[in-house]
């Protein structure tokens, strides 16, 4: 049994630190280009901006969370899918250095699944995936891990993977009384409005953008809410309601805080199961993240986070 599950994508990073007027020229030739702070999935990248990409380093929001949540202090597997390009990359080893169960990755025909990320000089990021082997975390590979599902204290979802599995599983999860709590981000906000909506889900966790996108079919969610804005205040709302004002911090990439913060959340969760504790760690820990480059490497462990907070 597992204290946390994470259920969803595992991707190759490609990052380039870039100077605001190269953003801007990028902004003007692509119009699909995310806001900062945004991910979106995309079907393809363009040649011209893989090649200002230069730095290379896992991620994907499943993995990432299940690495926050397993340096928080709880025992974490991460489930998803990787390609046959995992021995280029590392990518299982990679997730499993962090203390992470993945005993259920599967590995798949194709590439592992990547994002193409954009920072800026104050450490915002845009980021841009391509799903890969992320498309095959299906119904039937989530109908296989079931039994683990149900065996962890909290599950962790994100948006990156295929929406008919994590319905299925949804609907799999909703009235038990046994069921682990689930705690979603629904980022990408594309097509997340029948997953916040669902009764199975408890814990919503969406930055500022996504909420904005999202406001409407979270306006009859009944469970917490806990919206992320930044350097700003952490809103709760729900059964109980309040604010945390996270740490002073140096940014230098702020890729990934966002999974750290939910990751620590729902570590905190399961195995401590007070929602201000909860909400104070993962401020303090998305924080703290954003001091170095990078997401996996740049999670800070429960020792560093505990003493701040």
């Amino acid at each position: 049994m597992h204290d946390v599950v994470s259920l969803g994508s595992v991707n190759v990073d490609h990052v380039g630190y870039l100077a605001d007027d190269a953003i801007a020229a990028l902004e003007r030739r692509y119009d699909w280009l995310p806001e900062p702070g945004e991910t979106v999935a995309v079907s393809s990248v363009p040649e011209a901006l893989c090649d200002r990409l230069t730095e290379t380093s896992l991620g994907g929001k499943g993995a990432n969370q299940a690495v926050a949540a397993a340096r928080a202090g709880a025992e974490t597997a991460f489930l998803g899918a990787i390609g046959a390009d995992d021995d280029e990359f590392g990518v299982r080893n990679g997730v499993r250095a962090h203390g992470v169960d993945v005993a259920g990755v599967e590995r798949v025909d194709g590439p592992t699944g990547s994002a193409y990320i954009v920072v800026d000089e104050r450490g915002e990021n845009r980021i841009a995936t391509l799903a890969g082997a992320n498309a095959s975390v299906d119904r039937d590979y989530v109908h296989g891990r079931l039994d683990t599902i149900r065996d962890a204290s909290c599950l962790l979802l994100q948006n990156e993977i295929p929406t008919d599995g994590v319905d299925w599983l949804l609907d799999r999860l909703a009235g038990d009384p046994d069921a682990p709590t689930v705690v979603l981000n629904p980022a990408p906000a594309t097509d997340a409005a029948a997953l916040v909506r669902h009764e199975a889900v408890d814990v919503v966790v969406p930055n500022e953008t996504e909420y904005a996108r999202l406001k409407a079919p979270l306006s009859g969610f009944d469970g917490t809410l806990v919206v992320t804005r930044g350097s700003d205040l952490v809103s709760v709302a729900g059964p109980e309601s309040f604010e945390v004002a996270p740490p002073a911090a140096d940014p230098v990439d702020t890729t990934g805080a966002g999974d750290v913060f939910t990751g620590y959340l729902a570590a905190t969760l399961a195995t401590d199961g007070d929602l201000r504790t909860a909400v104070e760690r993962a401020v303090t820990a998305a924080a703290l993240s954003t001091e170095a480059e990078g997401v996996q490497p740049s999670v800070p462990d429960a020792e560093t986070v505990d003493a701040r907070c």
